[in-house]
């Protein structure tokens, strides 16, 4: 028996969504996916259910560059409440651990550095890592004790905004991939000898995409199936604002389309780097420059 064909439409591009609490981001993948009678989709980077913020959905071919905005940088505004730990590092689970202590606003300015940079951080016991084959949240709803290892972590930047009053404050973070705000705020809150915990996070910009460019879940209700979602369709290219573009002939493309190397037009990119083809100002394919051609790594099947 043949694998089943999947329904839907062959449509490419992004859609940014400005994601509201309580809903998880493969539910608003699915609502995506179901409301553009999109063949496929995915999203590029998970956010809590409890967060808020961009999350940037891939469809159709733009799927392939899903990578490159997961590695790229993003940005967090998050609270953080000071004098309780969790076993979630967020309000979603129970308190552990409590202090009176409070410290001062120069107190929490100055442990911040530590944060920044390369850092190790050990990701919180309800998150998506993998231990022995399990993800880590379901091994800690069981009841286990799991050790999770340190992870490396970019910080490029963390400061705070300001002091709402003696139990909260409001940090902004700009870091690179897999990293946990969650763990950001239980760490800061065991430096300051007073414990803490995420109280709210939102997640300003990742990569290109930024929060505050996104579409709704009310308008995606309130549009799907009338394919006018389709004018919030941003081009698959922007998922790769991070790789130089090299242009090519028509010739070229047709190589490149078939996994064969291609000509390409460049000034600055050096032997071995990852870079993009485009004919017209379209995606061909990602792959490594070498000596005047491309390489391709991914090609992109949307010419008409």
């Amino acid at each position: 028996m043949g694998r089943r064909r999947k329904n839907g439409r062959d449509i490419s591009g992004w859609i940014v969504i400005n994601k509201p609490v309580g809903i998880t981001s493969n539910a608003v993948v699915n609502k995506v996916r179901w409301a553009m009678d999109a063949k496929k989709a995915g999203h590029a980077g998970t956010l809590d259910p409890e967060a808020t913020g961009v999350l940037a959905i891939a469809l159709g071919e733009a799927t392939k560059t899903v990578p490159y905005i997961t590695d790229a940088q993003k940005a967090y505004r998050f609270i953080v409440r000071l004098g309780q730990a969790t076993n979630t590092d967020d309000t979603e689970g129970e308190v552990i651990a409590s202090s009176g202590a409070r410290p001062s606003d120069d107190e929490i300015r100055a442990a911040l550095p530590q944060f920044t940079g390369d850092i190790m951080q050990v990701p919180p016991q309800f998150s998506a890592v993998k231990i022995d084959g399990e993800r880590a949240y379901k091994l800690a709803r069981a009841g286990e004790e799991i050790e999770i290892k340190a992870r490396p972590l970019w910080v490029e930047e963390l400061e705070m905004v300001e002091r709402t009053d003696a139990d909260h404050v409001v940090l902004e973070m700009i870091c690179g991939k897999g990293g946990y705000v969650r763990s950001i705020a239980r760490d800061l809150g065991e430096v300051l000898g007073c414990h803490g915990h995420v109280k709210t996070l939102h997640r300003v910009w990742s990569g290109p995409f930024e929060a505050e460019d996104g579409i709704t879940m009310e308008l995606v209700d309130e549009l799907a199936k009338s394919g006018e979602l389709d004018q919030y369709i941003r081009p698959l290219e922007e998922g790769l604002a991070d790789l130089p573009e090299l242009r090519c002939t028509v010739e070229a493309a047709v190589k490149l389309r078939h996994g064969n190397p291609g000509m390409v037009i460049t000034s600055d990119v050096e032997y071995g780097d990852e870079a993009w083809a485009s004919l017209d100002g379209q995606a061909v394919a990602v792959g490594t420059y070498k000596s005047g051609e491309l390489h391709p790594t991914r090609v992109f099947n949307t010419a008409g």
